[in-house]
């Protein structure tokens, strides 16, 4: 079965047309920064991509779904209710949706989410301690996302560091956006974003964790809550410590304000890395993916040396060198850390041809 993969991101947006055996017959991809898209480019770049059986979205949030989805106007819906909980990604997704649906009428489409892996998450990492009534009555918990990364990149490393069955693998998709997860049996045990994709480590323009009093000291300064939700989600991350959002910039900068951007940022992202490996009870590999975890080497050096007492320890040739799918470890390190380049589009087309019984 031959699958378009469309793949709305929150800085870009990525098509590819993947053969019976995976191989990429056809790709395109565009800049889409925020939540637009140019709907009518993406229309003909999909029409343009080559013969297809099916089409697969990329949908950030799927609620407490746990699998892909055919879409129907009942699902749409229920996707367009969930926008305020992924207000940078699910607009573009269901744009994209309907960009793909005018130019190739005539295939299924299959909706894949961020969400689903983490659905059954177990309860203590899931909920919230909040007064019942409020989960009862909102349905809040905590989602998590990037699912679909992190759920290739666990596997993919189990495969590429021929670990064992039941490895304890922490998995740091690190883009833009940026989340861990705590993967055992290929299934998520804890990750570190929640209710929305703003929990969690440092992103680009996203602040990640922040004390949920000092949010309610800035409402009754008179931050009202829409500027409130703009800085945290648009103005904040990297772009707030630094003025840019752009790792690479930030890791040949020498100032003061890169250089504390960069110290929060491994901070943040070496703590969150600890707090997975105690959710399984251990770490036996390390995985790196997305834009930053896998073309910036320095970050991934930064976050061993902080993660030396778990027993992390990277070859510095090899990780100098990543590209592609590697295994980073230094000789007899206890803790197995690898490389892995994001593959959404083979966890997607998986995803719909296993739903579609192709």
């Amino acid at each position: 079965m031959r699958v378009v993969c469309v793949n709305t991101g929150s800085s870009s947006v990525k098509l590819r047309l993947l053969g019976a055996d995976d191989a990429i017959v056809g790709e395109h991809e565009t800049d889409a920064p925020g939540s637009d898209v140019d709907a009518e480019a993406l229309e003909r770049a999909i029409g343009d991509l080559g013969d297809a059986d099916a089409v697969v979205h990329r949908v950030v949030h799927g609620g407490e779904r746990g699998a892909a989805a055919r879409v129907d106007a009942a699902l749409l819906e229920e996707l367009r209710a969930l926008t305020p909980l992924a207000p940078l990604h699910q607009p573009k997704a269901l744009a994209a949706v309907a960009a793909a649906a005018r130019a190739r009428p005539q295939l299924p489409v299959v909706a894949c989410f961020d969400t689903a892996f983490h659905a059954r998450l177990p309860p203590e990492a899931a909920t919230y301690a909040l007064p019942a009534e409020w989960r009862e009555r909102f349905g809040l918990r905590r989602f998590g996302f990037h699912g679909l990364s992190h759920s290739y990149a666990a596997r993919r490393a189990a495969e590429l560091l021929s670990l064992r069955a039941g490895a304890r693998i922490v998995t740091c998709h690190l883009g833009a956006g940026a989340s861990l997860a705590a993967v055992r049996d290929g299934a998520s045990v804890d990750t570190t974003m929640g209710f929305t994709p703003l929990e969690g480590v440092v992103m680009a323009t996203r602040s990640g964790s922040v004390d949920p009093g000092l949010l309610l000291w800035l409402v009754r300064q008179g931050i009202a809550p829409e500027e409130l939700h703009d800085a945290l989600e648009r103005r904040s991350g990297l772009l707030g410590l630094a003025g840019t959002a752009d790792m690479r910039e930030l890791l040949v900068r020498d100032d003061h304000d890169a250089r504390l951007a960069l110290a929060v940022y491994l901070h943040r992202l070496a703590a969150a890395a600890a707090a997975m490996a105690a959710a399984l009870g251990g770490i036996d590999a390390l995985v790196f993916t997305g834009g930053v975890g896998e073309n910036a080497a320095a970050v991934r050096s930064g976050a061993a040396e902080r993660l030396e007492l778990l027993g992390v320890e990277l070859d510095p040739a090899a990780n100098a060198a990543a590209a592609g799918d590697v295994d980073v470890s230094a000789p007899g390190a206890r803790v197995r850390s690898a490389v892995v380049a994001a593959r959404e589009d083979l966890e997607m087309a998986r995803q719909a041809r296993a739903l579609l019984g192709a």
